[in-house]
C-alpha cells in the first residue's frame, strides 16, 4: 500500500534538534562536519552494546507539568527552546487553533515506567509518584508541549516504531494541503530505555561495537535517543521547504524488510512524485542504514533501482545511533544542518564497504551536491517512509 499527494511545497521556518552530538544546531553541525561519533559504551543483559545518550542536563519539568516529568518530555522541551519563538510568531499569525501539533515517538514514557516497575518488584507496590497516563501514555508529551506552546489546533502522536516522526512529517504536509491548519509543529521524541535494548538484543542485531552501516563486517543496530522539531507554515520567509513524502506499508515481516527494498522503493518513489522530482533530480540520500545486515542490503537494493547507483548516499546512525521514533526527525534536521553548512559528513565506520551494494556511500567528507536530500525512515512491519527536502521556492 502506497501512501503519497503531490502538495506544495512548505517552508520550514524554524527547527531544533537534540541528540547524542549535543542540544544545539551550531555544535551538532560542528560534529557533524568533525565525524564526531557521539556513540558511548552501554550494557543490556550480559550484552554489551554503544547508546547514542543525550550528554548533559535536560530541563527539569516543574509546576503544573512536574507529574508529566519523563525523560522523552524532557527531551521534547529540550528541543522547544529554539523553536518558541518563530512559533509564538506563527501563533499570533494564523491564530492558536490554526497552528496543529504532530509529534512522532515509539517509547514514550517507558523509562520512568521502568523505573518504577523496580519499585514494584522491591516493594510489591508502584511508587506513588508513577501515575500511567501522565508519565508512560504517548499522549503525555503531547499534553506538555499544548501546555507550554498554547498550541489549540489539532493534535495527535504518530506511533509507528522507527518511521514515527518521519510519518509525522507527512501527517503535517498531509493537514496543510487539506486546509485544516496554516502551521505545524511537528516533529519526534523517544528517550533510551532497557526495553528496546533488550528486544533488540533479542532480535539478535544489537552491536557490540558502534554501528557500520553498510561495512562489510557490520555487526548490528546502536540505540540512540533525542529529539527534533520543525514548525511548517503555510507561507513564509524561510531557508528550506517540505518539498514531498511518501510512505508504504509492505507488511512483509513483522520484524526483518522485504529482502528486495519493496516497500522502501515504493515511499522513495512516492515521495519524489509528491515532490514532482525525477530521480536524478535527487542531491544526496541520508540513508536509514541501520548497520544491520538485511536493512542495509535491502535499502541499498531499492536506492540503486530507483535513483542509480550514483547518487551520494549516507547514514548518520553512526553519530547518533538509531533514535527509533524520533530518528526521522533527527536525520531530517541533521539533513538541513548539512544543507546550510553545505556539506556532507561521512558515513562513519562504512569502510570496508560491503562488495556488490550498488550505490554510492559517502565514506568521507564532501562538498553538498547540488539538489534536495531524500530522507528515509523505516520500520518493523514494512510501515516505511521517505521525506524530501530542499530550498524553500
Amino acid at each position: 500500500m502506497l501512501n503519497s499527494a503531490r502538495a506544495t511545497s512548505y517552508p520550514i521556518t524554524a527547527y531544533a534538534v537534540c541528540c547524542a552530538l549535543g542540544t544545539g544546531k551550531a555544535e551538532v553541525a560542528a560534529k557533524l562536519r568533525t565525524g564526531y561519533s557521539g556513540l558511548v559504551p552501554g550494557s543490556v543483559l550480559s550484552a554489551t552494546t554503544w547508546v547514542g545518550a543525550v550528554p548533559g542536563e535536560l530541563p527539569v519539568l516543574t509546576g503544573t507539568l512536574r507529574g508529566y516529568d519523563t525523560r522523552a518530555a524532557r527531551l521534547a522541551v529540550a528541543a522547544l527552546a529554539d523553536v518558541a519563538g518563530p512559533l509564538a510568531k506563527a501563533c499570533s499569525r494564523w491564530g492558536q487553533q490554526r497552528v496543529a501539533l504532530v509529534i512522532g515517538g515509539s517509547t514514550a514514557g517507558l523509562a520512568t515506567t521502568e523505573l518504577a516497575y523496580r519499585e514494584y518488584a522491591r516493594t510489591g507496590r508502584l511508587p506513588g509518584w508513577w501515575s500511567p497516563t501522565a508519565q508512560h501514555d504517548f499522549g503525555a508529551v503531547l499534553h506538555v508541549l499544548r501546555e507550554l506552546t498554547q498550541v489549540a489546533g489539532p493534535a495527535y502522536v504518530v506511533s509507528t516504531a522507527c518511521s514515527s516522526s518521519g510519518k509525522a512529517l507527512g501527517a503535517a504536509g498531509r493537514l496543510l494541503a487539506s486546509g485544516r491548519a496554516d502551521a505545524v509543529l511537528v516533529g519526534g521524541a523517544d528517550s533510551l530505555c532497557e526495553l528496546t535494548l533488550r528486544g533488540f538484543h533479542s532480535l539478535g542485531i544489537l552491536g557490540a561495537e558502534p554501528c557500520r552501516p553498510f561495512c562489510q563486517s557490520r555487526g548490528g543496530i546502536s540505540i540512540g535517543e533525542g529529539s527534533a522539531l520543525f514548525l511548517l507554515e503555510r507561507s513564509g520567509e524561510a531557508e528550506h521547504a517540505l518539498l514531498g513524502y511518501g510512505e508504504s506499508a509492505d507488511a512483509y515481516h513483522m520484524t526483518a524488510p522485504h529482502p528486495e527494498g519493496v516497500g522502501a522503493e515504493a515511499a522513495m518513489r512516492g515521495a519524489l512524485a509528491a515532490a514532482g522530482l525525477a530521480p536524478e533530480q535527487i542531491g544526496h540520500v541520508n540513508a536509514h542504514g541501520t548497520g544491520t545486515d538485511q536493512n542495509d542490503r535491502a535499502e541499498a537494493l531499492a536506492i540503486a533501482r530507483l535513483l542509480g547507483g550514483a547518487v551520494p548516499t549516507l547514514s548518520t546512525k553512526g553519530y547518533t545511533g538509531h533514535a527509533l521514533g524520533s530518528a526521522g526527525a533527527i536525520e531530517a534536521a541533521l539533513s538541513l544542518l548539512c544543507m546550510e553548512g553545505g556539506f556532507l559528513p561521512a558515513s562513519l565506520y562504512c569502510e570496508p564497504l560491503e562488495a556488490g551494494l550498488g550505490i554510492d556511500v559517502v565514506c568521507a567528507p564532501r562538498a553538498l551536491p547540488k539538489g534536495p536530500v531524500l530522507s528515509n525512515s523505516f520500520a518493523f512491519g514494512g510501515t516505511n517512509v521517505s521525506v524530501i527536502l530542499g530550498a524553500a521556492p
